[in-house]
């Protein structure tokens, strides 16, 4: 289904505004901040994933020619207690959780955990002095399996930790009322499960694992701080929202956020892993103590051993079907490792596991657990990817068994208008049904196979999408241009995508709008880049200032000519008429500006939730080598309802990259831990992510339904992609090679265990 409105701007595929820029090597990013005598900062981490600290000893480093400042959990202040999330963590966050995870007080509870940070007049010395900070550590048994970590007996990582739940359901699950590992419950439930399941001619129920997986971001964090002796603190780093860095480094420090200016660096990969601060806070307290600028930056390895990937999980699924595919309840069990604090997608993940379908009756429990893993953070669609691995994959063998295309099976229980969903409120438009009969007429999908050992699997995914403030102002300038000024971080071509909006709104071409993004004291507060919120919210915002600038350029014209406003009209086409015939130019009345009144602006910030839900489907094709285990991708068709697609190039862009790191999840990445509790594998040359070099070409198919909560019909489309590809491509895997798996990745090793074990 196409957007049936037509567009001058939206639709078209102009060159990214800051595209010269970034291929030139002029785009200045977090690592490339250089200020007049600047230090250069590293972290002392832990080498053990369960211990406690029982002295630090930095005399001898602090002794080293060069070395300025160390600091630990020591020199911060107490925490202050913060009201709701911090980042895009789904549930509350107190702030002695992230001091704590920041820089290790008491505890040590991984193996990367810092627990000093030393500055230096060289990035050498500063690395020459970690070894000689002295840590006398009581060392401590650990966990890193969830089932393990919720078991009577495991090892207790967090001794204030109590299980967050209703009275009933925990008295339910039989949870204990002490310490505990298990830091929430939550239980999604519609309709009556037990008598779905009796009215089913077929149940099928699943256990499910997955791997921790990491964002893979190119760009390592860094961050850059410099607390003036006006008391005035300036941080230079790379994240997907420089008002969340002000928001943490405010509460961590106690320093009012007026006294402080986020700068945003451009940003070389986020997908949800720089939504919370690492490194900026302890850059600010190495400032503080030296009154030098110092900069922190991280190695690959820190990125991957002491940042937050993406949870694993265990999870079980029950499924019950009539034989004419109607389904008739399900039921999900969601245990997701929330690292060594509180606070795993596996809310979203809950909300997000039947979201394709509108089902009577489903239950679903979400268990958050800490175990001696990195803290977990936000990776495109949080929690769905997991949980509808699992869902999505019963749907499948369900198909299989009652001998019903998957396809025609979804959509007889697909989402649709009217029908509750994952919240409970009807449906508004929705594209699950538009997509799977694009997905059912594509030439992929009614192709036949070409070869022995190849196999054929499809999947659907489901992300509610966000929303949130955004901020953004523009100035008319006598030329005819327009400064547009966000505080949103650019993380997928924002920049363009807010400039195509404006241009529409106004009636002028896109190279006429010139957008820029701004520290924080440049800008009102506005959310971060994330939850795939930032096209839509910001869009908003952008049609908003587009408004008033019209109404402002319409009373200015009804000046010029002497008559009264209301006998002046705005064209889309952005030229003014007045009833008498007379017409004026966007650009000839900026012309006239100045010498009428002076120059023109418009600003606004706004708070738009409720983004309309995304959905995607994905058809994959592969081949099975049975003497090696390998899985080679042969063909990929990624479909997803964009709303409208703004700038088409790069919604296909976020459609395939999403795809991929689906791929990466089915297939190959994974977390490999040793029996100390570190990770075997952290550089990417052994995380293996894949490469063009492992893939076909993405093919996508752009489905527009708009969104009549947007004036453009927007909808999120950087995260629901990621969805599809693990439940599709284990049903490929299990057509072509007759083996079914239940965790991912499916990796080479994997599925040759399995062919052998099939063969006895």
């Amino acid at each position: 289904m196409v957007a049936t409105r037509e567009y001058k701007v939206v639709g078209t595929r102009p060159i990214r505004p800051d595209g010269a820029d970034k291929v030139t090597g002029r785009a200045e990013y977090g690592v490339d901040t250089r200020l007049p005598g600047m230090l250069y900062g590293r972290v002392k981490r832990s080498p053990h994933a369960h211990a406690m600290i029982k002295k630090i000893d930095a005399s001898r480093a602090l002794a080293l020619p060069g070395v300025k400042a160390v600091i630990t959990a020591a020199d911060f202040p107490e925490p202050q207690v913060v009201d709701g999330p911090v980042g895009e963590g789904p549930a509350p966050n107190p702030m002695h959780y992230q001091l704590a995870a920041i820089m290790a007080n008491k505890k040590a509870l991984y193996v990367g955990h810092p627990i000093a940070a030393v500055c230096a007049t060289d990035p050498h010395i500063a690395e020459d002095a970690l070894d000689l900070i002295e840590i006398d550590y009581e060392v401590l048994p650990f966990v890193q399996d969830v089932r393990e970590a919720m078991a009577k007996g495991a090892p207790i990582l967090l001794d204030d930790l109590r299980t967050r739940a209703p009275e009933p359901l925990k008295q339910s699950l039989n949870l204990t009322d002490g310490p505990t590992n298990i830091a929430s419950v939550t239980r999604f439930e519609r309709g009556d499960i037990a008598a779905g399941f009796k009215e089913a001619d077929v149940v099928i129920e699943r256990e499910f694992e997955t791997s921790m997986f990491h964002q893979g971001y190119i760009e390592p964090h860094a961050g850059t701080a410099f607390w003036n002796k006006d008391g005035k603190l300036t941080v230079w780093s790379s994240s997907q929202g420089h008002f969340m860095v002000r928001a943490s480094c405010s509460a961590l420090l106690h320093i009012p956020v007026s006294q402080i200016n986020a700068v945003p660096m451009e940003i070389g990969g986020g997908f949800g892993g720089k939504t919370i601060v690492y490194l900026e806070p302890l850059a600010a307290l190495l400032s503080k103590k030296t009154g030098k600028p110092v900069k922190l930056t991280m190695t690959r390895a820190e990125v991957l051993e002491a940042t937050g990937p993406t949870s694993g999980t265990y999870m079980r699924v029950k499924i019950g079907a009539k034989k004419d595919g109607t389904i008739t309840a399900a039921q999900v069990h969601l245990a997701f490792e929330a690292g060594a604090f509180p606070g795993s997608p596996v809310g979203a993940g809950g909300l997000c596991a039947l979201g394709p379908y509108s089902l009577t009756n489903s239950q679903v429990d979400c268990f958050d657990v800490v175990l001696n893993k990195p803290k977990v953070a936000a990776y495109r669609a949080p929690g769905a990817p997991a949980s509808e691995f699992g869902v999505e994959t019963v749907i499948n063998e369900i198909a299989k068994q009652l001998d019903i295309d998957p396809i025609e099976l979804r959509l007889k229980n697909a989402a649709r208008e009217g029908m509750p969903g994952p919240f409970g409120a009807p449906h508004g438009p929705v594209g699950a049904i538009e997509v799977l009969e694009q997905m059912r007429n594509h030439p992929h999908y009614r192709s036949e196979l070409q070869g022995e050992n190849q196999g054929r699997g499809i999947a659907m995914g489901f992300w509610f999408n966000g929303g949130g403030p955004r901020s953004v102002s523009a100035t008319l300038n006598p030329d005819g241009s327009v400064g547009l000024v966000s505080g949103n971080v650019d993380v997928g071509g924002l920049r363009s995508s807010m400039a195509i909006m404006l241009a529409e709104t106004l009636g002028i071409a896109h190279d006429d709008i010139h957008p820029h993004i701004v520290p924080t004291d440049d800008i009102g507060d506005t959310g971060m880049s994330g939850g795939s919120s930032s096209a839509y919210s910001s869009g908003w915002a952008v049609f908003e200032v587009g408004q008033e600038l019209k109404r402002k350029l319409t009373e200015r014209a009804a000046r010029i000519w002497e008559v009264d406003a209301d006998t002046v009209e705005y064209g889309k086409d952005g030229v003014l008429r007045c009833v008498d015939g007379r017409s004026m130019t966007f650009k000839e009345l900026c012309g006239r500006l100045n010498s009428t009144g002076g120059s023109i602006s418009a600003a606004n910030t706004t708070v738009r939730q409720g983004n309309a839900p995304a959905y995607a489907g994905h058809i994959v094709d592969v081949e099975v080598d049975k003497e090696t285990g390998k899985v080679e991708i042969l063909r990929y068709t990624a479909f997803q309802d964009a709303g409208t697609a703004i700038h088409p190039s790069y919604v296909e862009g976020q459609v395939q990259g999403g795809a991929v790191q689906g791929i990466g999840m089915a297939l190959t990445e994974e977390y490999v831990w040793g029996k100390n509790g570190q990770m075997l594998n952290a550089s990417l040359l052994d995380y293996r992510m894949p490469t063009a070099l492992d893939l076909p070409m993405i093919e996508t198919v752009l489905v527009e339904v708009p969104n009549p909560n947007h004036p453009y019909g927007v909808r999120g489309v950087g995260e629901v992609s990621i969805v599809p590809p693990m439940p599709a491509i284990q049903a490929a895997i299990a057509e072509a090679a007759g083996v079914h798996l239940y965790r991912a990745p499916m990796s080479s090793k994997v599925v040759l265990e399995a062919l052998l074990d099939q063969q006895g």
